[in-house]
């Protein structure tokens, strides 16, 4: 297995987030590859947890990351969070995301969980991806 890839994949997705015109639309400059701090903006989107598991096989090594894109919004409802995590969606399923470092064999949507967090009062959704990466 190879966790070496991790940081070129997180590279390649923040900058495909924070590079989306219709993303951009939607959150403007707010996509962090961390939670904010202090004054939050009203709606946002975070990349999050992340979890490796060994995929290396007879062409050399790899790795399956899921990893966790959070979109939070202090909307009323989940319409305007759903309609943000529909365009993170859209963007990263089969995206073709060059890497720094290996490449990206496969990027598919895995699960989602979506919830009201902080006494009712902010929507979150937590999208989790699969990506296949070879470390070449």
């Amino acid at each position: 297995m190879s966790y070496a890839v991790s940081a070129a994949l997180q590279v390649a997705v923040f900058s495909a987030l924070a590079g989306d015109p219709a993303l951009d639309a939607l959150v403007g400059d707010a996509i962090f590859d961390a939670d904010p701090t202090g004054a939050l903006p009203a709606q946002y989107v975070s990349l999050g947890a992340e979890r490796a598991r060994d995929r290396s096989d007879g062409s050399g090594g790899g790795a399956l990351h899921e990893f966790d894109v959070s979109v939070v919004s202090d909307g009323e409802g989940f319409h305007a969070t759903k309609l943000i995590a529909a365009a993170v969606s859209d963007l990263l399923v089969d995206a073709e995301l060059v890497l720094t470092r290996g490449r990206l064999v496969s990027l598919r949507f895995y699960k989602a969980k979506a919830a009201r967090v902080e006494n009712g009062r902010v929507r979150r959704i937590d999208l989790t991806f699969r990506a296949r990466v070879q470390d070449d």
